[in-house]
């Protein structure tokens, strides 16, 4: 038997894996999976694009390219996060195979075996296989209903013995909670952690799927604040506004720490795809990531409306929920000590999948929420799965 690294040891399965391992009959319907649905991808305006390539162009998609991105990407998409508000002139863009690999590499240029970091609870589960890869110690804060808990998060602080390498956000429609971060939530935020030399990584791969413009103000990230005296490491994907295929992220850091990341990422895989690269800086060129993202919003939202009202019309009154204003996710509470594994198994059982809320909780003990995507699935889906997972809960609870 080969032996194995005390890394590669320390990972598990992912509780999603686990769960759609049993999702085998055909007709299920899926709120379990974060991802775009098929039949909105852009594949008109991306035939466009690729009709419209030049000889030269089409060798230089597969070529090789620079570590930290095709020029024409870099530049494009420097323009595209300027119109944002994001602060480009004083930072650095890395272009990443996807948004995890972004994480990923700003946890390897930060963490030692045994260090301690700072996440939310819930929290990104892509994000926590990334951290506890490296063997760090996560010490999680929860949040409420206008973000992190300002006041764990400042106890926290107090009580550790060991500085936190950093701390990791996703403070708009976050992964699996839905939650915005109030801008009064930003700028609390900002103060406390002022000062005390601790990077924040900045998640934010889902801020362009808003469903309201009233919204705004609440959406602008911390890193657009732009703050003195806090390393803010902001990491995005192409992703939600064109495609997972692409396999495309992006980092926007300081360049102290662009350098480090830029080392890691040429050991990693030398550099992201040049082909999707250069259908990415066409699409932001053309001003087709605008129209996309001006068609796709008004269907989220109509799928988010529908999951709602299905929602209130079905479950009991014991579970709750925030009503989501943009991303892909609601996320269910049930009363504590309730386990939602027997629930999730009965709705398979009836023809609905979901995902447990311990996937999302860096200790992998929380388990009395649910996460639905909402995203991958059409209205009449919705109406027809939503009462398998409402009918699944009464039984557990005993309400049926």
């Amino acid at each position: 038997m080969p032996v194995f690294s005390q890394s590669t040891n320390a990972l598990r399965t992912s509780e999603i894996r686990d769960l759609m391992s049993l999702a085998n009959k055909p007709g299920l319907i899926l709120f379990s999976g974060g991802m775009p649905d098929n039949n909105l991808f852009p594949l008109e305006e991306i035939d466009k694009i690729y009709n419209s390539l030049t000889s030269q162009e089409k060798k230089m998609a597969m070529q090789y390219g620079p570590t930290n991105g095709l020029p024409q990407l870099l530049a494009s998409l420097s323009e595209f996060l300027e119109q944002k508000g994001l602060p480009v002139s004083e930072n650095r863009i890395m272009i990443t195979t996807g948004s995890l690999q972004a994480i990923n590499i700003l946890a390897k240029v930060f963490i030692d075996p045994g260090d301690v970091i700072l996440t939310e609870q819930p929290c990104f589960i892509g994000a926590i296989s990334a951290f506890k890869s490296y063997q760090v110690n996560i010490k999680s804060i929860p949040l409420n209903a206008h973000g992190i808990d300002l006041e764990q998060l400042e106890q926290m602080l107090k009580s550790l013995d060991k500085k936190p390498k950093f701390l990791y956000l996703t403070p708009n429609f976050h992964n699996p909670a839905g939650t915005v971060y109030s801008a009064e939530t930003k700028l609390k935020l900002i103060e406390l952690m002022k000062g005390l030399d601790i990077p924040v990584i900045e998640d934010d791969a889902y801020s362009d799927l808003y469903f309201h413009e009233e919204d705004k103000t609440d959406l602008r990230t911390l890193k657009a604040i732009n703050p003195e005296g806090i390393d803010i490491c902001y990491t995005s994907s192409f992703s939600k506004i064109i495609g997972p295929g692409l396999r495309l992220g992006w980092m926007l850091v300081p360049e102290h720490i662009y350098a480090k990341c830029e080392l890691i990422k040429q050991s990693v895989d030398a550099c992201s795809p040049s082909f999707t690269q250069v259908l990415a800086d066409k699409f932001l060129r053309s001003g087709f990531v605008y129209s996309y993202l001006d068609k796709v919003r008004p269907e989220y939202k109509k799928r988010a409306e529908a999951m709602t009202a299905a929602l209130q019309q079905f479950l009991p009154k014991e579970v709750t929920f925030t009503v989501p204003r943009g991303g892909f996710y609601i996320w269910l509470q049930l009363p504590e000590g309730v386990d939602v594994t027997p629930i999730l198994k009965k709705g398979i059982e009836k023809g609905a999948v979901a995902v447990s809320g311990k996937t999302f909780d860096p200790q992998g003990i929380n388990n009395h929420h649910i996460r639905l995507s909402f995203c991958n699935t059409p209205v009449e889906k919705i109406w027809e799965g939503i009462p398998m997972i409402a009918d699944a809960i009464k039984e557990e609870l005993g309400l049926k």
